[in-house]
């Protein structure tokens, strides 16, 4: 799926398909973990939980039909403008996942509407069903703003993600899928091109746009 796929701001919302690096479902059952990806933007445990809290409770509160309940304290650093996403799964496998890559909300309430697009706007699957919510796994990837490079060397495998646009093509891809796939940069960069429905080579073209970020991974 392409970076307009979704309803909204088509320029800044993207879906990709991903294995999971590691889950905040705190009732599922813990595994190994596994080689981490992103970087520390310095969000603290506590606005982390937080940000958890306030994505499942948006989901929850679609499901019953109820209105959303927010923290009445939201920190300095959960009301600076950020892009985030938000992807779920269900026994390992992708559920849904929407994201903003640019900044125009409060990082709060991207999550908030991330976590309710993932779950019931992500035109791959249908609407999250009230049965589905025990064993859906939810993780929050908040994102740096985009930065344009002209040499692949500057791709830092598992610390950036990559976003190549060509034409009217895009396609995003987050840094934990180079390593939950052991992808070298070359093959980082084919399958970007891949996910924007560019043939694998695409980014060795002149008027192609290779844009790196990196992500907070929860």
């Amino acid at each position: 799926m392409n970076s307009g796929d979704v309803t909204g701001d088509r320029s800044s919302v993207v879906g990709y398909a991903a294995a999971v690096i590691y889950r905040s479902n705190e009732n599922s059952p813990k595994e190994p973990p596994r080689p981490k990806a992103g970087i520390s933007l310095g969000l603290t445990e506590e606005e982390k939980k937080i940000l958890r809290q306030i994505a499942w409770a948006a989901i929850k509160a679609k499901l019953q039909g109820e209105k959303i309940e927010r923290p009445p304290v939201i920190s300095n650093a959960l009301q600076e403008k950020c892009g985030a996403f938000v992807s779920l799964h269900t026994h390992g496998q992708l559920r849904g996942c929407i994201g903003q890559i640019h900044a125009h909300q409060p990082l709060y309430q991207v999550v908030e509407g991330m976590a309710l697009a993932a779950a019931f706007e992500d035109p791959r699957f249908p609407p999250l069903s009230p049965q589905e919510l025990s064993a859906l796994d939810l993780e929050i990837s908040v994102l740096t703003p985009l930065q344009k490079i002209k040499d692949i060397q500057e791709i830092e495998v598992g610390k950036h993600g990559l976003y190549i646009k060509k034409g009217f093509h895009s396609g995003l891809l987050l840094p934990q899928v180079a390593v939950e796939h052991n992808w070298d940069r070359i093959t980082f960069l084919e399958e970007t091109c891949r996910k924007a429905g560019l043939p694998r080579n695409a980014w060795k073209e002149k008027d192609a746009e290779i844009y790196i970020f990196s992500a907070e991974i929860f």
